[in-house]
């Protein structure tokens, strides 16, 4: 796993797909500090097995904590890239929600919004190749973007818990997160690598094209702030 932004209190990996959190052997955590020669690194938040992309290691218990609070008020930003070989019911907006378990360890879209799960996405489609989705979580519930983009009718490619279509791997990336440390503002933005969708000349070629997400008109949500940090893929 490549570190891609290294700071005495964390460092910023590209995560590859099939990865878990928690395995004491051969997780994130073991497996970067085995390569790294890393000792003590702390998650300080998770992306699911399948989910490649920008992963944040805190290096000590003091900067961990930070995050933690970091992350419980919203303070980091965080950008996806998805790709779903079927039409979404609308190209751009917000899925809000609360989120319920179910059996066989899946999710469900609820109407109600007591403590909702907020997605806001754009998406553009290519001729002949799945659409392309870059999405936004404004909140950070457990499987929050597989759950919202099925709901538009465009599980992500791969994805079967969520009736996604069989594919090399599940198609969801982390493709860049943004936070301010101590005043320091920090953005770290890394493409896909694995997948033969994610290498396709046609959307490694839009993706090149892409502008900075945060000057994307994302649309308003009432009682949230929707101002990004100001960053950009480097």
């Amino acid at each position: 796993m490549n570190i891609l932004y290294s700071h005495p209190d964390f460092i910023v990996i590209n995560k590859p797909p099939g990865i878990t959190m928690h395995d004491p052997q051969h997780g994130v955590v073991q497996s970067v500090e085995q390569t790294h020669h890393l000792q003590s690194l702390h998650l300080v938040h998770r992306l699911d097995d399948g989910t490649s992309g920008c992963l944040i290691l805190a290096t000590n218990a003091q900067a961990a904590a930070h995050f933690e609070v970091l992350f419980r008020t919203h303070q980091v930003q965080k950008y996806y890239l998805a790709l779903s070989d079927k039409k979404p019911k609308k190209k751009q907006g917000s899925i809000i929600g609360d989120m319920k378990n179910r059996r066989n360890g899946q999710h469900i879209l609820l109407k109600s919004r007591e403590n909702p799960a907020i997605t806001q996405f754009h998406s553009v489609g290519f001729d002949g190749a799945p659409r392309a989705f870059i999405v936004r979580p404004l909140s950070g519930k457990t499987h929050q973007i597989r759950v919202a983009l099925k709901s538009l009718g465009s599980p992500i490619l791969g994805d079967t818990l969520y009736a996604g279509s069989n594919a090399d791997r599940m198609y969801l990336h982390a493709w860049g997160i943004a936070f301010s440390w101590h005043g320091k503002a920090i953005n770290v933005f890394c493409s896909p690598e694995h997948g033969n969708a994610y290498v396709h000349a046609d959307f490694s070629a839009w993706l090149s094209q892409q502008p900075n997400p945060a000057t994307l008109t994302w649309p308003a949500v009432p009682g949230k702030s929707t101002t990004p940090v100001k960053t950009g893929p480097q």
